[in-house]
């Protein structure tokens, strides 16, 4: 019989703590989490929603109000470490409460001095879930308790967070508050315009960047963010248009900028016009970097095979070129795609050899093109072993390919390592595993799975077999 463990019992080492140090944040993570789901054994379902929060989260206040809990660990023989600390932070970073639970107990119950990492951590957390409020808190304590202050990573992360809910107003202000702090300055002000290009707010930016009230005068790299921004939008036309401007308007074009254009024209499938832009680099004598050789080693590869592309990669090194990930996983991609299996495990086991460690990317680059269950979970498990964490889209990416295979066990072998891993899952997570369950006709497991990202926060896919719809509509509006 099958069982997905507790939190409990699959809190595996992951950060490599000592055992003390583990053991209590195990205990922590034991001490909010819910009861465990066997999901083949008879009605083993989850009975209640989470409810492990006082009503104040924001006072910083104990969390647990167990009192053999509290009892058991007021005598602290060890020092948690700051890594220790944003690294759980992260890994409930799908989960705000959670993480701020943990946040405050860890002060609270170790006198645990937070540092500007773990507090802008925390601020990122709380962010995505919209919880501007409690972060703006966090912003004040920092400043109140005087070891440190807020720095421009502080309101970059809250830029991010606000333009990526599409508050553009608000994350306007918080610029402005940036004076509260003597950050008010072009390094916020770039900042925040990365930011407003990264989601998508490029009419904002320029607006910003442009406009007859803009604090700063715009240089070449306010305009490779605006040209990256309609990249980011994928308005091919604007992009050429905005390249052209910037010619006009006698903006020098540097590195940057031919690396921007050159990507944009590989992605929109021009990779012939990619190439030319790299010989008029050359003509120039504009020295290409690594990020730039990528794009190209990229383009022909998908123009003229990945020999081509290996060919450029040997120019890159004669020129003195040092490759660096992004190259591997780009011709192993390449490799994987044309069906050279063998070629690619063997760059693989090379990359350790050549100084460059395979990361999270370079194992997506096999799972993209495998299609043998065992051998997916075999690489699955060399990644785990040699290391290299997954992400959480790693997770759902096996997910739904082990579900559209109509193979569940190995869903919910992956299931286990992400719990294992103190992973907490995403929306997108639940939904494919829901997905999955509606599949095979586990409905009463999939509506428990259903209920839980809901008590969450998380959003679930309405599903016409578990009876969810969308907000005020129809039986007949279910999908």
């Amino acid at each position: 019989m099958f069982f997905l463990p507790s939190i409990s019992n699959r809190c595996s080492n992951p950060f490599r703590f000592s055992q003390s140090l583990f053991s209590r944040i195990q205990i922590f993570l034991h001490f909010s989490s819910p009861p465990p789901i066997n999901p083949f054994g008879p009605k083993t379902l989850r009975t209640n929603s989470i409810s492990y929060y006082d009503s104040n989260l924001t006072s910083g206040s104990r969390v647990s109000k167990n009192s053999n809990y509290n009892s058991s660990f007021t005598n602290n023989s060890i020092d948690f470490d700051q890594k220790t600390v944003g690294e759980t932070i992260f890994s409930y970073s799908n989960d705000w409460k959670r993480a701020f639970e943990f946040f405050n107990w860890v002060e609270n119950e170790y006198q645990f001095q937070h540092s500007l990492d773990t507090y802008n951590r925390m601020i990122d957390v709380l962010g995505k879930f919209f919880e501007f409020e409690i972060a703006w808190g966090l912003i004040e304590r920092m400043n109140k308790n005087g070891f440190f202050l807020p720095d421009h990573t502080t309101f970059r992360i809250m830029f991010k967070r606000y333009v990526s809910a599409h508050m553009v107003r608000e994350a306007i202000d918080a610029y402005n508050r940036t004076e509260e702090f003597n950050l008010k300055d072009e390094t916020s002000f770039s900042n925040l315009i990365d930011a407003l290009c990264e989601y998508k707010h490029v009419i904002e930016a320029e607006e910003l960047c442009f406009g007859k009230a803009s604090p700063f005068i715009a240089n070449t790299k306010m305009h490779n963010m605006i040209l990256r921004g309609w990249f980011k939008m994928g308005w091919w036309s604007k992009c050429k248009e905005f390249w052209e401007e910037m010619d006009q308007k006698g903006v020098v074009r540097d590195l940057h900028s031919y690396s921007i254009y050159m990507d944009i024209m590989c992605k929109s499938g021009k990779p012939w016009k990619t190439v030319k832009l790299y010989k008029e680099m050359k003509k120039k004598g504009i020295k290409l970097d690594v990020v730039a050789y990528n794009i190209v080693i990229h383009a022909v590869g998908r123009l003229d095979g990945v020999e081509m592309a290996i060919q450029l990669y040997k120019e890159m090194l004669d020129l003195g070129c040092k490759p660096n990930i992004v190259t591997y996983n780009t011709i192993l991609k390449l490799l994987c795609q044309s069906g050279r299996m063998r070629q690619a495990y063997v760059l693989l086991d090379q990359m350790a050899e050549k100084g460059c460690d395979p990361n999270v990317i370079t194992y997506h680059c096999f799972f993209g093109w495998l299609n043998k269950p065992k051998e997916i979970l075999k690489l699955f498990e060399r990644m785990i072993q040699s290391g290299v964490r997954p992400r959480m889209d790693t997770y759902v990416m096996l997910i739904r390919k082990f579900g559209r295979w109509g193979f569940l066990r190995p869903v919910f072998v992956v299931w286990k390592k992400m719990e294992e891993h103190g992973c907490s899952p995403d929306e997108f997570a639940y939904n494919a595993l829901i997905d999955v369950l509606v599949q095979k006709g586990m409905v009463e497991m999939a509506r428990k799975y259903d209920e839980e990202m809901l008590a969450k926060g998380l959003s679930a896919k309405p599903r016409k077999e578990l009876g969810t719809k969308l907000s005020g509509g129809s039986d007949e509006e279910c999908l």
